[in-house]
């Protein structure tokens, strides 16, 4: 394969991430697509099959940012708690970033009962689940937390606040980055749970 044509397929998902972010699930077809991207549709079938499979490559490049923070973060030799804060920054930094991803996170109701990309997203989002709540525990295990909350209750409020900063970021037409926005909630929060 040439480096012109995974170039263009490179260019192609982003054009439809873009389309998700600032159009809407619903308005990404292959004819809004291809003048996206400013060629023909039978063009764009030289690249997809058709928006099916632009579509799991969407959630392909999604799921990507999630593995790879995930992993950086397993390398590193830093406490539970610190992972939990690496993890929901380097998050919110990717949202930064990456502004459209946003769009697709918004999405994934709409990607779970897609039949095409409906276990990748949910593979996704219970692994980061999942990884939340292993690091919660073991915080709570290891004396790092000073709280009430169980592991699930404090991985279902961080998740539960990321997706709400991005609809109200959406709806309000913040200025301040995602970023600036989680690390104000997420020092608010670690003032109350954090062991002293």
């Amino acid at each position: 394969m040439n480096n012109n044509f995974i170039n263009r397929k490179d260019r192609i998902i982003a054009s439809a991430i873009e389309i998700i972010s600032e159009a809407g699930f619903a308005s990404l077809t292959t004819k809004t697509l291809a003048m996206k991207e400013n060629m023909s549709e039978s063009l764009l079938y030289r690249y997809f099959g058709g928006i099916e499979e632009v579509l799991v490559e969407v959630v392909e490049v999604f799921t990507k940012f999630d593995k790879g923070i995930i992993n950086t973060i397993d390398a590193k030799d830093i406490s539970h708690l610190d992972r939990v804060v690496e993890f929901i920054k380097t998050l919110a930094t990717n949202y930064t970033g990456y502004p459209e991803l946003a769009g697709i996170a918004l999405n994934y109701e709409v990607f779970l009962h897609n039949v095409n990309t409906r276990d990748m997203m949910a593979e996704c989002l219970t692994s980061r689940r999942n990884f939340l709540l292993k690091e919660l525990q073991a915080a709570i295990d290891n004396d790092e937390l000073d709280s009430d909350f169980t592991a699930e209750e404090l991985s279902n409020m961080i998740l539960g606040t990321l997706n709400r900063d991005l609809l109200n970021r959406r709806l309000m037409n913040d200025n301040r980055s995602h970023e600036q926005v989680s690390n104000e909630w997420l020092t608010k929060l670690l003032n109350h749970i954090r062991k002293n």
